[in-house]
C-alpha cells in the first residue's frame, strides 16, 4: 500500500511539473530565435533624399570625435531603414551643423531653393548638448570594481526644404551604466579609451532613439524630384533605381509653389503647392540614380520643373 501511495504521489508531482512547464513557454527555432508575432514590413515607396550635416559637440568631454560619432551613426541608421538616400554633396551646399547654428538657421532658408533644385527633401542637423561620465571606484584592493554612469543629450532638428521651414526639434537622451574590474595601477591611456568608448556608446543610443521620430516626420512629407534635362521627347529625372522609382511609375509635373508670408508679422508661413502641369511616365534608368520619362498627359514640361508621385 505504501508503494502504491508513493507511485501516486510521484505521478501527481510529475504531472504538476509538466503542467507548470507548459505555461509561459516561448517557441524558438533550432537556432534559438523567437518567431515574429507580426510580419516584417517592407518599404516600397520612393526614398527621400536627405542632407545630413555634421553634428558638433558642445560638451566639455569627447571633443570633435563625438560629433563625428553621432553623424556616422545617423548615416548608418538612416541607410538601414531603406527609406532614405543620404546625399554626399550636401556638405558643400550647407556646410556643417555648427555653421547653421551660428547663423541662426538663416542659411537654410536662403539656400532652400538650391536645395530643392538639388533634389533634397529635408536637412537633418543638430548638436551634442551634453555628454558626461561619472565613476565610483572601490577604495580598497589592487583590483578594484569601477562603476560608471554615462549620459548624453543630443539635439536633433529637421528642416523641410519644400516647405522652407523647420518642422522638428527634440533633445534625446542616452544612458548607460557599466561595471568593470581594473587594476588600481592601470595605465592612463586604457582608462581614457574606456571613457571614450562609453561616451560614444551613449551618443549612439540617443541617435537610435531619434530614428523612429524621423521616420514619423518623414512620412508626412511628400517626395519631390526634379526635371534635370529634356532632350527631344526624353525627360531626364534626378531620381531613379536607387531612389525607388520603378519603370512604369507615373509622375505629376508641378510648377514651383509660392512663399506665403503673414501680412501682420512678415514671417514666412510656408510654401504653397504648385499647380499640376501634366504627367510623365518612367520608361528607363540612367546613371547611378537617374530615370528617363516621356510625356504621359498635359504639356509644357520644362527643365527644373518639380515632380511627385501621381
Amino acid at each position: 500500500m505504501k508503494d502504491l501511495n508513493k507511485k501516486v504521489v510521484s505521478l501527481i508531482s510529475i504531472s504538476l511539473i509538466l503542467t507548470s512547464c507548459s505555461f509561459g513557454t516561448i517557441d524558438r527555432s533550432a537556432h534559438g530565435n523567437r518567431p515574429r508575432t507580426e510580419p516584417r514590413t517592407f518599404f516600397n515607396g520612393v526614398k527621400k533624399r536627405v542632407a545630413l550635416l555634421t553634428f558638433f559637440n558642445e560638451s566639455p568631454y569627447g571633443g570633435e570625435d563625438l560629433g563625428v560619432t553621432a553623424t556616422e551613426e545617423f548615416r548608418r541608421e538612416l541607410s538601414r531603414t531603406g527609406q532614405f538616400v543620404v546625399d554626399p554633396m550636401a556638405k558643400k551646399l550647407f556646410g556643417s551643423s555648427k555653421e547653421i547654428y551660428a547663423g541662426g538657421g538663416v542659411k537654410l532658408v536662403q539656400l532652400s531653393r538650391k536645395a530643392k533644385v538639388a533634389g533634397l527633401n529635408f536637412v537633418l542637423f543638430g548638436r551634442i548638448i551634453d555628454a558626461r561620465i561619472r565613476e565610483k571606484v572601490d577604495e580598497i584592493g589592487v583590483v578594484r570594481e569601477t562603476k560608471s554612469y554615462t549620459e548624453s543629450k543630443v539635439e536633433v532638428r529637421i528642416f523641410d526644404v519644400n516647405g522652407n521651414k523647420e518642422i522638428y526639434s527634440e533633445t534625446l537622451r542616452g544612458f548607460a551604466d557599466d561595471s568593470s574590474f581594473r587594476f588600481f595601477q592601470g595605465d592612463r591611456e586604457t582608462k581614457l579609451q574606456y571613457r571614450r568608448d562609453l561616451l560614444r556608446y551613449v551618443v549612439k543610443i540617443a541617435v537610435r532613439k531619434a530614428i523612429p521620430r524621423i521616420l514619423a516626420v518623414s512620412s508626412k512629407l511628400d517626395w519631390v524630384g526634379r526635371v534635370a534635362k529634356i532632350v527631344g521627347t526624353k525627360i531626364y529625372i534626378n531620381a531613379g533605381r536607387n531612389s525607388g522609382l520603378n519603370i512604369g511609375d507615373i509622375l505629376k509635373v508641378m510648377s514651383e509653389g509660392e512663399e506665403i508670408f503673414d501680412p501682420e508679422t512678415g514671417a514666412l508661413i510656408g510654401v504653397s503647392k504648385g499647380t499640376v502641369k501634366g504627367t510623365i511616365e518612367v520608361i528607363d534608368y540612367f546613371g547611378a540614380d537617374g530615370s528617363i520619362a516621356v510625356l504621359h498627359s498635359g504639356g509644357s514640361v520644362h527643365e527644373n520643373d518639380f515632380v511627385q508621385l501621381y
